[in-house]
This record gives C-alpha cells, structure tokens and sequence, in this order.
C-alpha cells in the first residue's frame, strides 16, 4: 500500500507522459532510484574475479553516493525531536476573537506535532535537562499555521538579537565540544529578566515524565482578528488531557540508565496500542487597551499574563505513528511566521526575530522548497508565483510566472489582508520598560509546594556547583535571592556561598 500512495501522489507527471503504470504486489522487485531493475544487490561489477571494481558499476555507484548524502544539517536547536500526526477540533465559537477557519465549529483540522529538547544533538537522551519544544503544525482549509513553542509559558530572552548567544553559551563548548556550567552562567549571569525561566526550568516543569504529560505553550502573545478588522490579543496554551507528571531530581539518571529514548517509545507506544494522547487549546484574551494594565510589559515573553481567564477552544488527539522518521519529524519544518488569515503576530521582540529566523534556518536546511515536502506541503492547492530552485517538483507551466498578468486570472483575497497597526515613536534601540526581571520569578517559588522547592533547589545547586567563576556565581545567586529571600538563602547553602554577600548583591538590584 506504501508503494500505491507514492505512485498515486505524483501520478500526474505519469499521466502528462501518457504512461500508464500498473503495480501489482507480485511484480515488486528491487529497483534503482530512476526505477530501473536490480539484477544483483549482492556482488559489484569487477574486472575479473581478482580485478578491481568498475566505475560503470552504476547501482553500486547510486547506493554509495545516496549513502554517503543521507544526513541533512542538524537543527541547531531542537535537533532531537519526535513526531506524531493527529486531528484538531475546536469545541468553541470565537467567530467574535478570529476569522480562522481553523477555528469554525464543526470543522476537523488535521495535524502534526513535532516534540523536542532544545539544546542537545540527535540522538541524544531525552532526560536532558532543558525546555521540550511542542510544535505544531495545522493543515488548515486556508493553508498552514504552525504554532511552535515550548513545555513552558515563557522564555530566557525577551529579545530576538540575543539568540545566537543564548544558544551559544549553552551549547557544547567550542574548545571541548561538552556542555559547561561555566559558560551558560556567565551568559544568565549577565541577563536578569532569565531568572524567572530558570527558576521554572530546574522545576519539576523542567522535567517532564514523557511528552504526553506535559503541556504547551505558544510562548509569546499573537493577534486575532476578526471578520470586521478588529483585534485581540491572545496567549495559547496546551493542557494535557493526561495530567502533568514530572522527574524528580533522584529519578533522572535512573530513567536515562533505564532507556534514554524513553520519551519517544513512550508516545509511539500509547498511540500504537490505541491511547490516544490529548491536550485541550486555551487561550488568554486580552483587549489591546488592557496591555498597559499590567506593572510589567504585557508583550515580554518573560512574563507570563497574570490574572486574566483561560478559555478552553479546542481538543487536539494524536492518532497515528509516522510512517517514515526522517521523511516526517526530521523533515518537517516549523516557523511562526506560517499564519493564517485571523492570526498574526503581535510587536513582541522575540517574536519578531523567530518570523524570520524559523523559515530561514528551513531553508538553509532543506532548501527553497521544503514546503513542497509532503508533511510541509499545504492540503490547499498552492498558487504562489515562486518557481525553480532545488528540488522543485511544482509542475507550474505556461510562461507566466508573475502577477498581475492580464492572461493569467489570479487574485489577491481581501479577507486575508493584514489588519492596520498604529505606530508611535520614532526608530530606536534600547531596552524595554517595567522589566520587572524577578518578580515571576519569586511569584512562582512560593507557589510551590515544600517538597517541588526542595527538589528545586536540589537541581539547580547542583549546577550551580560547577561554577567555579565566583563573580557569576553570586551574581546569579544575588538574581534568586531578589526573587524571594527564601530561595536565594537556601541556594546560597546548598552552593556554600556567603549568603551575608549574596543578600548585598540583591539589595543593589532594582526590580522595576
């Protein structure tokens, strides 16, 4: 049935030819990527018994050159990934928040979800200790919208410019290819407005039992626009239908010793026996005149909107393991900028650097047109005016290829026209006010539980232990005690720092 639908999905090029190709399972042999038979897959050409290979060899030839181009560049992030195709379903009418289809009742919008950890290589286990990235990619009646966030409700940064050195320090160590303490803390030693997302980080949040029982978030706050123009701000959330449940700090190593692909036979597992995995679709709704309410900025990605009711819009299911790994997780590619008409992106500054690093680092990776890939390809019929490039299997004809052309009947859809933004100001470059980098931070330490605090402080301290600069170490221990007293007095004990020195250091902080 595999070797049907791929037939069946470029059938139309077979037809153009006038060829009729007729399969039939006893007739299935073993072919050469241009469809030619396979004589012998055991034994190279060679000149003689005793003689060399022979270059005309041309099966030999293919098989080696194919072999040696099968890996593609890793993500650079979220390199270790899984995947799973499902179904979306709203279960609300928000016609007065979104003119998305996606979101009309009654319609079913298929899906693929791409999990991940964010800082390790391929192959790597999946107990790492970092954000579990939770992608999602809606094949909708209007094209595709990829929602791509995180386990977690914010971020390190708030700006997109500090990205690459973000990942840079908490990458493997350019000298020694390990990751080191040293170097992502002399980073966060530097950036305040992280401790928030640290502090949720060496959580129990920051350790998901399997991918299943975790939620996720679409991080940074977009617009909704509706069919009279007008808009909302809104926040996205996936709740998991199967609770949440968590690693405590004692239990890692024995997971990863245990199976370090734990998380992914976990997910392929329940669906292959029938347990679909759901997380229900929740947003938080703010009107654009509430975004100065709040004492901190509303479109920091830092912050999580306090206060303000989740409404539940929609269940999504996971139904079905991919047939092929690298022909769906490792090829599918996910950027925030693919939105659809109702959606947009709000002026939140990470935001803005992910609308184009996302869809360029595709294209760096796959090339111009990874879209065209089956689990990147729209379910709607594609009629842009792009053409060419490597691998381009668009079949487009005729010798118009640009608009507007009078031969060619194509239109431009006012519906999906952009709403109109005011601006104020003039072009700058300086940071943002009411940064307020610890307030959340401390908010949620003293929402935890005695047993989640000590498991924090567990895991945390034991990094902080490798540290061996004692300038970013306090620094970083002065940023958790102006969070809360409590838990920078209880860090600064686990990590044998002077907590006298480290309640001086937070005195000088201001959080405003």
């Amino acid at each position: 049935m595999k070797t049907i639908k791929r037939v069946t999905r470029y059938s139309l090029f077979a037809l153009s030819l006038g060829v009729v190709l007729s399969l039939q399972a006893q007739d299935v042999h073993l072919t050469t990527d241009a469809g030619t038979p396979v004589g012998d897959n055991q034994n190279s050409q060679t000149a003689g018994p005793d003689g060399p290979t022979l270059l005309q060899d041309s099966h030999l030839i293919e098989k080696l050159q194919r072999f040696d181009r099968e890996r593609i560049p890793e993500r650079v992030v979220h390199a270790r990934g899984t995947g799973a195709y499902g179904v979306f379903q709203p279960t609300a009418d928000i016609s007065a928040l979104s003119k998305a289809v996606v979101f009309k009742p009654g319609t079913s919008t298929p899906v693929f979800v791409r999990f991940s950890t964010v800082m390790n290589y391929r192959g790597s286990p999946e107990q790492a200790r970092d954000p579990r990235g939770f992608a999602t990619k809606f094949y909708t009646q209007q094209g595709n919208w990829d929602l791509v966030g995180n386990n977690m409700p914010i971020f390190f940064i708030r700006d997109a410019i500090k990205f690459p050195d973000f990942v840079h320090a908490n990458k493997p160590s350019a000298v020694t290819g390990v990751q080191d303490a040293n170097l992502a803390f002399d980073f966060f030693s530097h950036t305040p407005e992280a401790t928030a997302m640290l502090t949720r980080l060496y959580s129990k949040e920051g350790m998901p039992d399997n991918y299943r029982d975790m939620d996720g978030f679409g991080v940074h706050a977009f617009k909704m626009v509706n069919a009279n123009g007008e808009v909302h701000y809104v926040k996205f959330h996936w709740r998991s239908q199967q609770g949440l449940h968590s690693l405590r700090p004692q239990q890692v190593a024995q997971s990863m010793a245990e199976d370090w692909n734990h998380y992914t036979n976990d997910l392929y597992g329940s669906i292959k026996a029938g347990n679909y995995p759901k997380w229900d679709l929740y947003i938080q709704v703010l009107e654009p005149k509430e975004l100065a309410k709040f004492d901190f900025n509303a479109l920091d990605d830092t912050k999580i909107w306090t206060d303000v009711p989740e409404q539940k819009i929609g269940t999504m299911t996971l139904n079905r393991v991919p047939d092929n790994y690298f022909e769906s997780t490792e090829e599918s590619a996910f950027a925030p900028s693919r939105m659809v008409p109702g959606i947009e992106a709000s002026e939140d500054r990470m935001l803005q650097g992910r609308l184009f690093a996302y869809a360029d680092t595709q294209i760096y990776r796959l090339g111009a047109n990874y879209q065209s890939i089956p689990v990147n390809r729209p379910l709607v019929q594609v009629n842009s005016e792009d053409q060419d490039g490597a691998m381009n299997i668009s079949g487009r004809k005729g010798e118009i290829n640009f608009e507007p052309s009078s031969a060619k009947a194509i239109s431009e859809d006012p519906d999906a026209r952009l709403v109109q933004a005011a601006l104020s100001g003039t072009t700058q470059q300086r940071a943002i006010e009411k940064k307020r980098n610890f307030l959340q931070a401390g908010e949620y330490y003293r929402a935890l539980s005695t047993q989640d605090k000590a498991d924090l402080i567990t895991a945390l301290s034991a990094d902080l232990n490798h540290v061996t600069d004692d300038g970013h170490k306090y620094t970083m221990l002065s940023y958790f005690y102006k969070a809360d007293a409590d838990y920078g007095t209880r860090l600064a004990k686990a990590t044998h720092a002077d907590v006298a020195r480290v309640k001086s250091l937070a005195d000088q902080l201001s959080d405003s």
